[in-house]
């Protein structure tokens, strides 16, 4: 999610291209899907661990994107005339835009930001209340622990405003730049025109995906023989898809996500693959891991549990969704417990990081390690007492 990002004197533009980043994607596509193709029980391992992250969590994914880039899709919201209106409730406001999964209303929140619209605190609000792309995931594996999350960011993100406010003032760090983001003019990509495919595989992905939630042996059910698996042929189908065509996609996974402008279908299917590549890249890494060292990880994170929090707030420090996704994944299989995944929720600023680094890197610093404090004290309050 590299994003080459200019400023002009006069008037200051946040542009998304794609130089040099289809290479890198297009490497590490090929990287997972070689690995896929392997043969023996290394091979065995991939292949099973691609499966399982598609029919059990990238269907899922995509579903709940289906509901909110659809609600996203039909608004057609003043925020500027509505940020007048309210001027009182910027911090709440900033809050709640943050905690929506995805990273389009934090980035709505930066930019009002660095055109002096609202506060430096309503800015640590946003940030400490966001936790971009990896709320997708969350929401759709376990909906309770998401609603959890966007309760809390919404708490936690409005307390921490105000207090920066109150502590340094409405006008501290006050910025004043006229900006617009622009992307790149591509509303269809090469990979779109496989964007029937993905949803071909998808339908049944989804359905096969419940009933392997439910418990319910899909091959079985199908009385198919002992030597033909329709799950792994469809789980193996689906998640090679989505590796090829976000390797393949020349749009930055922000835009893929944010630009209101493309299709519905395709800011779907390119959000979802891109969640994909990440899970099954979480996946790989602890499979490969345990494969070639039989190290018990949950005993190892068990055994450092009191620094764990500590390491997935610090994770959360990185600008992306990418290493949240991934975080949110170890956290998904039972390797590290709830408390770390809430500091890392807490502390992750998702893509809105990038905007507020670009033009405003001193107060994007600063709200960044603003926010560390709150998910210290969330993540070892909730593992004092509830763990």
């Amino acid at each position: 999610m590299n994003a080459l990002i200019s400023a002009f004197k006069d008037k200051q533009k946040i542009m998304f291209a794609n130089e040099g980043r289809l290479l890198k994607k297009s490497f590490f596509g090929l990287l997972i899907l070689v690995l896929a193709f392997q043969t023996g029980d290394f091979g065995d391992v991939i292949r099973e661990s691609m499966v399982n992250a598609y029919l059990a969590v990238s269907v899922f994914v995509g579903f709940t994107l289906i509901v909110f880039i659809g609600l996203d899709s039909l608004t057609n919201f003043d925020i500027g005339s509505f940020l007048d209106k309210t001027k009182k409730l910027h911090v709440p406001i900033a809050s709640f835009l943050g905690a929506i999964p995805g990273c389009g209303g934090a980035i709505i929140v930066v930019t009002q930001y660095i055109q002096g619209r609202i506060s430096f605190g309503s800015l640590v609000a946003v940030l400490t209340a966001t936790m971009g792309d990896a709320a997708f995931l969350i929401l759709a594996m376990e909906p309770s622990t998401g609603l959890l999350i966007f309760c809390l960011g919404i708490v936690v993100g409005t307390i921490s405003g105000y207090l920066v406010d109150l502590l340094h003032g409405t006008n501290f760090m006050m910025a004043s730049s006229k900006i617009e983001i622009e992307f790149e003019k591509l509303k269809k990509t090469f990979v779109s025109k496989f964007n029937i495919f993905w949803m071909i595989l998808f339908v049944p992905g989804f359905i096969v995906g419940l009933l392997l939630a439910f418990q319910i042996d899909v091959d079985k059910l199908l009385s198919l023989p002992s030597n033909i698996s329709f799950v792994l042929i469809l789980g193996s189908a689906g998640a090679i898809l989505s590796i090829f065509m976000w390797s393949l996609n020349p749009l930055s996974d922000f835009q893929c996500s944010t630009d209101k402008s493309r299709g519905f279908v395709s800011r779907v299917v390119d959000t979802t693959n891109f969640v994909t590549t990440w899970v099954i890249s979480g996946f790989l890494v602890f499979e490969i891991f345990m494969y070639f060292t039989n190290l018990d990880l949950k005993m190892f994170f068990d055994l450092w549990l009191p620094f764990v929090p500590l390491i997935a707030i610090l994770f959360g420090f990185l600008p992306g969704c990418g290493p949240q996704i991934v975080v949110a994944t170890f956290y998904l299989n039972g390797y590290i417990p709830l408390s770390a995944e809430l500091g890392n929720a807490i502390s992750n600023d998702g893509d809105a990081l990038f905007p507020a680094i670009a033009l405003a890197p001193k107060a994007a610093i600063m709200a960044t390690i603003y926010s560390a404090f709150p998910a210290l004290v969330v993540a070892y309050t909730y593992m004092i007492f509830f763990e």
